[in-house]
């Protein structure tokens, strides 16, 4: 080969590599979760953040912040909206003051009985899309979602079945869980996922919706309240991955892509990870001296019998009651509400 040719090489190489660094965009995502590091979502939210960065070879770094460490849990939707982060990894049900419609895409409660079937509702059951119009008119975009599985309680007091809901004062995240219990007697209390722990020490409330059974142990709930209910059955909420419409419109469709797909790993991570966790976590607990309830077929008839009895109650906007439609008619397409 001669030197002109080997010239000519190096120069059409080095070509290639300035138009790769042309097309590589370096972005940096500052996202909050409200979950701590040391529970088992807050680890598999550090494994997301690894799957992304991995695959974007460092074109794309995130800058968690977990523990709500840059403001309360509701407040980080809004916090993404207007640009003091880039992204909430909280939940849509945060957001219910906002709209109604936030509720049936954070936690529709006594509707489906696995993460699988809530998350082909979103993927497969035009989820997606209705959810996406409700999100986008906030000025944010619908990554994806992470669902773990049925919640279950922390209580200083016997939750042995609906009769013990009678005058329990509780934990309750902020929209339709708060009308559910009060129809079962309970008196729920708004307060942030960061100050339950606190509450319960100091008796301020009796018990906690907080996590699933395995988040709850490794916040030391059941250090303070040794009474918990497993399997779950009242919430089974959707973790969101939202980010400001803006900020995810101006990413490389590829970046997009990883963000999105992540998101998907993320879910079926959770759902099976949680399968585990909480079988072991109960294990644990009940060796530790920790009462765990199972509830009869006909106490969690009464639940799910109060939560549908207020879906088309909190439906109160044209949003909201078209995905409750929507729920409706798939959870009827998979037999788990009668025609």
């Amino acid at each position: 080969m001669t030197l002109a040719n080997h010239v000519a090489g190096a120069v059409g190489a080095a070509a290639i590599l300035a138009g790769s660094a042309a097309l590589a965009q370096s972005t940096t995502l500052r996202i909050q979760t409200h979950y701590a590091p040391e529970t088992v979502s807050g680890k598999l939210a550090a494994e997301f953040v690894d799957n992304v960065q991995t695959m974007s070879n460092g074109e794309i770094a995130i800058e968690m912040f977990y523990s709500s460490s840059v403001v309360k849990s509701v407040e980080a939707f809004d916090a993404a909206a207007t640009g003091i982060l880039d992204c909430d990894m909280t939940g849509g049900g945060y957001q219910t003051g906002k709209n109604p419609a936030f509720q049936f895409v954070g936690d529709i409660m006594g509707g489906y009985a696995t993460p699988y079937q809530q998350l082909s509702w979103l993927y497969y059951g035009g989820g997606l899309d209705a959810a996406q119009q409700l999100y986008n008119k906030y000025d944010m975009e619908l990554i994806g979602w992470w669902v773990y599985g049925q919640e279950s309680l922390a209580s200083t007091k016997p939750i042995r079945n609906a009769e013990d809901f009678k005058d329990w004062k509780f934990r309750s995240p902020p929209g339709m869980e708060t009308k559910i219990f009060e129809k079962l007697g309970a008196s729920p209390i708004v307060m942030d996922f960061t100050e339950i722990f606190t509450a319960l020490e100091t008796g301020i409330i009796d018990g906690a919706d907080a996590s699933g059974i395995a988040n709850n142990k490794g916040m030391g709930l059941y250090d303070i309240a040794k009474h918990a209910n497993f399997p779950g059955f009242h919430s089974m909420p959707s973790d969101h991955l939202a980010c400001n419409k803006a900020v995810f419109d101006a990413l490389p469709e590829y970046q997009q892509r990883i963000l999105k797909v992540s998101m998907e790993a993320l879910a079926l991570r959770t759902a099976l990870t949680f399968e585990k966790a909480n079988a072991e976590a109960v294990a644990e607990l009940r060796a530790e001296g920790v009462n765990v309830y199972a509830w009869s077929d006909e106490d969690l008839q009464a639940f799910r019998d109060a939560a549908q009895a207020t879906w088309p109650e909190f439906a109160t906007t044209p949003e909201a009651k078209a995905l409750v439609d929507s729920h409706m008619t798939y959870l009827t397409q998979l037999g788990l509400v009668s025609e």
